[in-house]
C-alpha cells in the first residue's frame, strides 16, 4: 500500500542547491554501495550464508537510491511551482 508523504521546508534559495546538493551525494554513496556489494558477490566473495544478505543489502540499496531520485523530482517540481 503506497500513501502520499507530504514535506514542508523553508528554504532560502542557496539552501535549495546545498539540499540538492546533499541528495545527490547520498544517491551516489547508496548507488556505489550497491555496485560495491555486487561487485563482492560476482568476484565469489564471502560464504554461502552470506551472499543471500549481501542481495538484499544491494537491492536495499538501490531501492534507498530510487527514493532519493523521487526527492529531487519533488525538489525540482517545487522549483517550478510559483511561490
Amino acid at each position: 500500500m503506497s500513501r502520499v508523504v507530504q514535506i514542508e521546508l523553508d528554504v532560502d534559495g542557496d539552501d535549495i542547491a546545498t539540499l540538492r546538493g546533499a541528495l545527490l551525494a547520498a544517491k551516489g554513496t547508496e548507488l556505489a554501495e550497491a555496485q560495491r556489494l555486487d561487485r563482492r558477490i560476482s568476484t565469489g566473495y564471502g560464504s554461502e550464508t552470506k551472499t543471500p544478505g549481501m542481495l538484499d543489502d544491494a537491492a536495499h540499496r538501490r531501492r534507498r537510491a530510487g527514493l532519493i531520485d523521487r526527492l529531487l523530482e519533488a525538489l525540482a517540481r517545487s522549483e517550478q511551482a510559483p511561490p
